[in-house]
Formats: C-alpha cells, sequence, structure tokens
C-alpha cells in the first residue's frame, strides 16, 4: 500500500512559486496583480492572494509549541478551553445574585459583575455572592477605580471567611485608570499610586488578576486592529514598568495584568491578532528578566465588538459576533464575552443574552473549538498575518515609547489623536460603501421600520465634565446611516420609482443598485419590469406618488432617453439618472442634475435628497 501512495504522489510535480504567477497572469488577461489581487491592509501591509510553504520557512511562528514561550500558540498544551463569561450590573444585590445563578446553570462558568462606588461594603458583597461557589469558576470585578482598593481587600476578607483554597481562585478585578484618561479625557493620575497596593493585596492569589489594559474601548472606537495591538503593548508595559519602579516584583506585576481586548470582524486578522499579541507581550516581559516564563503569559478576555453593530437588520449582529467569536476561540483566548444582538437600542433582554451565551456554547460543546490547541498553527496565510501583525504592531509600540511612554502620550493626545483619525476615516468609507455594513449601507431591508427603537446612548454624568485633555471619540459605524433613516422615517418617507427602460440586463442591474441606494435612507422604492416609452413610465410614476423618478437604462440608451424624459416630467417629481454615462455632461447641460453610481457619497447623496424633497 506505501509503495502505491509513494508511486501516486511520484507522478505529479509541484509548480512552482513562479509557475503559479505565470499561469495566473495568462488568467488576468493583462489585468495588474497588484491592483487586482493583492489586497491593501488598513494594517499597514499587503496581503498576497496565496502562501507557500517556502513563504513561512523563514517565519519563527511555526516553530513555536502550544503552552511554551513566546506561548504564540496559545498558553495551555492540552486543550483550547476557556471560560464562557457573561457580565452583570449589580446595582441590586439580589438581582444580580438571581441572575448570577440562573445562567451558571445555563452554561456560564464566568461572571463579570460591576458593582457601583457605592455599594462597596461587606453586606452587598456577601449577597451578591451567596450560594456562588467562587472555587469552580471564574469570578471578575469592576468598581469605580478609587474604590476598588476597599473591594479588593473586602473580596479578601469574604475567600478568608468561606475558607477557598487561594490556589483555586480565578478572576480579576478590573482597575484600569488609564482607560478613563484615554476615553473620558479626566487626568486620573493620582488613583494610579494605588497600583502597587491593589497588586501586593493579592499577592497570595497566584490566579487573581488585578491590573487591566482594556483596549476593548479603542475597538469600540473603531481602531484598526494593529493599533489596537501596539497600543495594548504599550498599554501594558506602562502598568508593568509603574509596578517594578514601585518595588513590586516583575514575577508578580506580570501574573497580576490582564488584557481585556475586542473582536472585530476580520476573521483571520483577529485570530493572528490575539497570536502576535502573546508572542509580542512574551518578549516585552522577558526583557524585565522575570524568574519563570510562565510570567511571560499574556492572559486575554475577548469581547466582540459593538462598533461594528447595527440598528437596523440588527440579527445580522448575529452573524458578525459569531464569526468574532470564532476567531477568538480558534485564538485561544482566555475568556470571552459575546455582546447580544440588541444592545444598540436597548437594555439586552432575556432571549438576547441566551442567544449570546449559546453563540459560545455552540462552539465549545458542538463544534469542540476547545478541544484543539492552536488550530491555525502552520496554515501559511495565518502564520503569514500573525508575524505581519506582529511587524507592525511593535512599530507602534516603539513610536509610543520614543514618545516617553502609553501615559505621556496620552496627556498629549497622541493616542487620541490617530484612533480619532481612524474612526473618522472608517465612517467617512462607510458613507461611501468602501466599508460595507450589511443591512444600512449596502441591502438594507427595504420594508423595514425602527418601530420607535432609537440608539442607546451613555447617560452617565462623565460625559457633560469638563475634560482635562483630549478624548476618545467611540461612535458606532452604522450611525451616520441609522441617523438619517430614522429622521426620514419620523418625518416623511418619500417613493422612489424606477423607471427601467431598454436593456434588460442593464436596465435591471441599474433598478436593483437604485433601489439599495436609496432604500439605506428609508425610502420607499418602487421597481418595475419596465416600459415602452419615457412617457408611459413618468404617468406610470406620478399614478403612483412618486417624489423620485430613477431613470434606468444602459449608458448608450440614455442619450436617447434622458433628456427626453427629463422634460416630460417637467418638475413634478425629483428625477434622477442611474450611472455615470459618458453623455453625462450633455445631460448636466439639459438641467438633469442627480446621478447615482458606485462612485457617489451614498450618505452625502441621500443627505442631499433629503434636503431637495423637504425632508
Amino acid at each position: 500500500m506505501s509503495n502505491n501512495k509513494e508511486k501516486l504522489f511520484s507522478e505529479f510535480q509541484a509548480p512552482t512559486t513562479q509557475e503559479w504567477l505565470d499561469k495566473i497572469q495568462v488568467d488576468l488577461k493583462g489585468a495588474d496583480f497588484n491592483k487586482r489581487l493583492v489586497w491593501k491592509t488598513n494594517e499597514g501591509f499587503n496581503v498576497q492572494p496565496f502562501y507557500r510553504r517556502e513563504d513561512v520557512l523563514k517565519l519563527k511562528t511555526p516553530e513555536a509549541l502550544p503552552g511554551e514561550f513566546p506561548f504564540v500558540r496559545g498558553n495551555k498544551k492540552d486543550s483550547n478551553v476557556w471560560y464562557v463569561r457573561q457580565n452583570i450590573f449589580a446595582d441590586d444585590a439580589e438581582a444580580a445574585n438571581n441572575k448570577a445563578l440562573d445562567i451558571l446553570n445555563k452554561g456560564i462558568d464566568s461572571l463579570g459583575f460591576h458593582i457601583p462606588g457605592k455599594n462597596v461594603n461587606p453586606n452587598f458583597l456577601a449577597s451578591l455572592l451567596k450560594d456562588i461557589e467562587c472555587e469552580y469558576i471564574e469570578v471578575n470585578f469592576s468598581t469605580c477605580k478609587k474604590h476598588t482598593l476597599e473591594l479588593v481587600e473586602l473580596l479578601k476578607a469574604y475567600f478568608e471567611e468561606k475558607g477557598y483554597d487561594k490556589e483555586k481562585l480565578v478572576g480579576s478585578v478590573d482597575f484600569d485608570p488609564i482607560e478613563k484618561m484615554i476615553m473620558k479625557g479626566k487626568d486620573v493620575t493620582s488613583v494610579l499610586d494605588i497600583t502597587p497596593d491593589i497588586v501586593n493585596a493579592l499577592k497570595d492569589y497566584p490566579h487573581f488578576r488585578c491590573v487591566s489594559v482594556n483596549t476593548e474601548a479603542l475597538n469600540n472606537a473603531g481602531a484598526y486592529i494593529v493599533q489596537e495591538l501596539g497600543y495594548a503593548l504599550a498599554w501594558g508595559n506602562e502598568y508593568l514598568q509603574m509596578l517594578v519602579d514601585a518595588g513590586v516584583d516583575i514575577d508578580l506585576a506580570a501574573k497580576k495584568i490582564k488584557f481585556n481586548m475586542g473582536i472585530s470582524e476580520n476573521y483571520f486578522m483577529e485570530i493572528a491578532k490575539f497570536r502576535a499579541a502573546r508572542l509580542l507581550w512574551a518578549q516585552i516581559v522577558k526583557q524585565y528578566e522575570p524568574k519563570c516564563d510562565c510570567a511571560c503569559k499574556m492572559i486575554v478576555n475577548a469581547t466582540t465588538s459593538k462598533y461594528n453593530q447595527t440598528l437596523f437588520d440588527s440579527y445580522v449582529n448575529l452573524l458578525r459576533s459569531q464569526t468574532e467569536a470564532m476567531s477568538a476561540a480558534l485564538a485561544g483566548v482566555h475568556s470571552m464575552v459575546v455582546v447580544p444582538f440588541d444592545t444598540p437600542y436597548e437594555q439586552p433582554n432575556d432571549f438576547s443574552e441566551r442567544i449570546a451565551r449559546n453563540q459560545q456554547l455552540l462552539l465549545k460543546e458542538e463544534c469542540h473549538f476547545g478541544q484543539v490547541v492552536d488550530p491555525g498553527a502552520g496554515s501559511y496565510y495565518i502564520e503569514h498575518l500573525t508575524d505581519s501583525l506582529a511587524v507592525e504592531a511593535w512599530k507602534i509600540f516603539l513610536q509610543v515609547e520614543e514618545d516617553g511612554g502609553f501615559l505621556a502620550s496620552i496627556k498629549e493626545g497622541k493616542i487620541q489623536d490617530v484612533v480619532n483619525a481612524t474612526n473618522q476615516k472608517r465612517h467617512a468609507d462607510a458613507a461611501k460603501r468602501k466599508e460595507f455594513i450589511l443591512g444600512t449601507n449596502q441591502f438594507p431591508n427595504f420594508t423595514e421600520k425602527s418601530d420607535g427603537k432609537t440608539a442607546v446612548v451613555c447617560d452617565c454624568k462623565c460625559a457633560d465634565e469638563q475634560s482635562d485633555f483630549k478624548k476618545v471619540e467611540s461612535s458606532r459605524l452604522a450611525a451616520d446611516f441609522e441617523n438619517l433613516r430614522i429622521h426620514t422615517e419620523n418625518t416623511k418617507v418619500p417613493v422612489a420609482f424606477m423607471l427601467t427602460i431598454g436593456n434588460l440586463a442593464m436596465r435591471q442591474a441599474r433598478a436593483q443598485f437604485s433601489c439599495n441606494f436609496l432604500a439605506c435612507a428609508g425610502y420607499k422604492v418602487v421597481d418595475n419590469l419596465g416600459f415602452k416609452t419615457v412617457e408611459e413610465g413618468v404617468d406610470a410614476a406620478l399614478e403612483a406618488g412618486a417624489d423620485i423618478i430613477v431613470l434606468c437604462s444602459s449608458d448608450d440608451e440614455y442619450a436617447e432617453y434622458a433628456i427626453p424624459a427629463f422634460k416630460y416630467l417637467d418638475g413634478r417629481a425629483m428625477f434622477v439618472v442611474a450611472g455615470a454615462p459618458a453623455c453625462m455632461e450633455d445631460l448636466k447641460a439639459a438641467g438633469i442634475e442627480n446621478f447615482v453610481h458606485v462612485r457617489c457619497n451614498v450618505l452625502d447623496t441621500l443627505k442631499e435628497y433629503n434636503a431637495k424633497l423637504g425632508i
């Protein structure tokens, strides 16, 4: 049998890279290879259309082993199991406790409690954790930064009272004053002084972390993957250096830092991000010369993004968060939170929270993602992405260090400027449909209404406070289109009538494009099978109560149909030509001023049409 296999394989000669390139060039029929097939990423490097073994032979990442320094292949050797986490706002101890006990019976094994500062007291904590066996699950806590040390002391007292084994307790306390600096512009430098005290207070709890790097906030503000990664390293190093300078042992300091990172929609790039993050963080910690390589492990809680979630067609959010969850699971994160699909417009309800839990449970229990360590290893593509992201993120890290460190860069507003510029660019790209938002700026649900849904806005008091320095301005990518659509819905919904005529294939394609274009603003679109004359089409449109008539035909035929249709309409409705024909200047000279085509800024065009229609 083995001889037959060897003979079979010997009959095939492996093509060389150049042979593949020659074949591709033939198939491109003269088109530019780099323009057609090379992906120019936002992360600062290009991605080729294919990779071969020779491309990764020069890389060091494939040489690593799971559970060993530099941990690019994960922190574990024998499994890929992660904690399934759900966060609870604990303003009422009894209600939060009941909810926690309920979801622990539904697959959750990691709880995240946010406790308002006013509730940090022994009785509240005892009620909150009643009947919860903290040795068997992961427990995470957050509160006002000024009350964090107090919360830590109360937790220690509670754990000791219960007689818990310190080795078995797994969890974290979220202490990250720097997040408030960068996101709110508030100078809370003085609060940083208690960081060593918090770390030392939990020094006997080896699996309980208490200093957080919350780059999830940057993810939700639109930061590119490489920016989140590079700033996460600089952010973590700021805390690490701060603790070491305060006399905290490097092994203890490193083991108390936890990264809370976001997950964007870029599936393979996110897998590579978490692999590159572990690789680079291990290298950073190693420079401090810890006694044990285990101090170099990066512990990550990953949360699916809110940035790309939408209010309209909100069930598509399930598709987004599911691919994001898959990325994080395959990449080997420590724990994960899936954000419920209805988060953009309401407080998540029991149904949406159940679906969010089950999204992880399906991956873990039915797809068995928890049983395979680093399944992306050896993939030429993923190994390349891991290496390329690491290179570009390291450049960002070094630049921040050259600028005096992460804290100094925040005070000067440099990081905020970069993230805000990225967010603005992404919103501009979404307006032009260079960045697609399914169901919002591309293929919207024509008949969907908001039904009173409005975007959830921050009601925290600090939102109106005076900022000490620049802050990150976060807004969901779909927000501009949603605001426009809701405004249209609440004011007047115009009727857009497709006057289809001439070439069958072109008129259908143009009508479909125009319907999708105008429905992004909530317009009622009326498609048609076709008309014999433009007069017949205009009459049908006016009879249907059209506010807008869109002429849909081929470029060649617009010279014949557009001007007669425009003149016959005689201002009784807005006239639009679907496309950018060669005769456009002639049509403009005749008074036709509205055109929709792929080079349009969709958002600006729709705002302009609303203004012309008095909406």
